[in-house]
């Protein structure tokens, strides 16, 4: 059964900060290679306060093998406290499009490799398109406490 449309991640980086280290933890949320499932990171450039230009690196997953790989993975780096976190909050990190957001620290990514739940800007943005059927609020967050949840999907 398929219990997601689609995955996005997204981090924004300021020019002060080291691109390669941002694009490099981004890449390590993906339990496997762009490279070899022909997947594209997609680098953008945007003007941000003040004028600054602020690079956005951004991957969208379609195909459900990758989106399971994905969040088998995300469950993987999460701590049980942390994913009770986040379903605790369920109803306000989900829309009216059943789009799921979670916020990752980045700092924390970056330097310590862990994956805290954060409300800052400062983040790592990840958007899970949820499929429900029916197209009901209550469906979508039967899925989503499935994924979350201490069992498998």
């Amino acid at each position: 059964m398929k219990i997601t449309n689609s995955v996005t991640i997204k981090v924004f980086c300021k020019p002060e900060e080291n691109q390669e280290t941002i694009k490099q933890s981004l890449l390590k949320l993906l339990p496997f290679s762009l490279e070899q499932e022909k997947l594209q990171l997609t680098h953008t450039k945007a003007t941000g306060f003040n004028d600054r230009e602020i690079s956005i690196f951004e991957i969208t997953l379609s195909k459900d093998n990758h989106i399971s790989q994905f969040i088998k993975h995300l469950k993987s780096l999460l701590s049980a406290d942390t994913k009770q976190l986040i379903l605790r909050q369920l109803e306000t990190r989900l829309d009216e499009e059943f789009n799921f957001f979670i916020r990752l620290d980045k700092d924390r990514l970056i330097n310590d490799n862990l994956c805290y739940i954060t409300d800052s800007g400062s983040c790592f943005h990840i958007k899970i398109n949820i499929a429900a059927f029916p197209k009901k609020r209550e469906a979508a967050i039967k899925v989503i406490r499935s994924i979350f949840e201490e069992q498998t999907i």
